[in-house]
């Protein structure tokens, strides 16, 4: 799978709330299916579509553990995404630095005598 065809996939999956919602809980540790439904409502058949399009998208893994198959956020798996929005943010906080300038320039109160 190419570049373009990854950033696809992670942009698909990361245009559902419930998938992002879902991203920032296993942020915080692994979770099983049944722990990633409860505070959405939804049963564990619909949690487990939002989970297979993040694990096709590379975001989440999932271990054996006896009954338990655990979800778990892929180290470093934003870092397509990132490093196709760097120059983006670049150009964004040049853009903001420029306009802070600006406004400190026309800002400025004169100096009294």
């Amino acid at each position: 799978m190419d570049r373009a065809e990854r950033l696809n996939l992670a942009f698909a999956a990361l245009a559902d709330p419930t998938r992002r919602a879902i991203l920032a809980r296993l942020e915080r540790g692994e979770a099983t299916v049944a722990e990633l439904a409860e505070p959405f409502g939804l049963r564990q058949p619909t949690i487990s579509k939002h989970l297979k399009v993040l694990e096709e998208a590379g975001f989440v893994t999932h271990t054996r553990d006896a009954q338990r198959r655990p979800r778990r956020l892929v180290d470093h798996a934003l870092k397509d995404v990132d490093a196709w929005l760097e120059p983006f943010r670049k150009q964004w906080e040049a853009r903001l630095d420029n306009l802070g300038a600006y406004l400190d320039r026309t800002t400025r109160k004169p100096k009294r005598k």
